[in-house]
């Protein structure tokens, strides 16, 4: 069975790389290669997957889960300059392909001791765009 839990968070970055012009990061990134950066307001999408316990009849407690979402990603990605604030994206471009990834990794060993398994992460970036990281690919 899975499960989804919904999060939101506001965050602000630049999609730049340090190894190519200014020009160039332009041409690959747009506006949001611009310095000043700017802002997003991020829905995060969490699934897990396990078996019904038979004896509460739910996958996990959906209200630990909630509190591992808020420990392991909205208190670090929350209202934050993610260039600046939030390791690694002072080494990694914070592309919403990154920033998935970034959230899989904080989570996948949480959700674990909880007695689940992450299946997905989907992050909308917009309401026209979202990455999501699955299962088998995550890494």
């Amino acid at each position: 069975m899975l499960i989804t839990r919904k999060a939101e968070f506001s965050a602000s970055h630049v999609c730049s790389n340090a190894e190519l012009s200014p020009e160039e990061n332009e041409r690959l990134y747009g506006l949001e290669s611009r310095p000043n950066g700017h802002g997003h307001n991020y829905v995060l999408e969490v699934t897990v997957r396990g078996d019904v316990n038979p004896v509460h009849g739910m996958v996990l407690d959906l209200k630990e889960l909630k509190e591992v979402i808020r420990e392991n990603v909205l208190d670090i990605y929350d209202h934050r300059f993610l260039n600046r604030e939030v390791p690694p994206f002072d080494k990694v471009v914070p592309t919403a392909e990154n920033i998935a990834g970034d959230i899989w990794q904080r989570l996948d060993e949480p959700i674990g001791r909880l007695g689940s398994k992450l299946h997905s992460v989907r992050l909308h970036e917009s309401d026209d765009l979202f990455v999501e990281v699955c299962e088998p690919h995550a890494k």
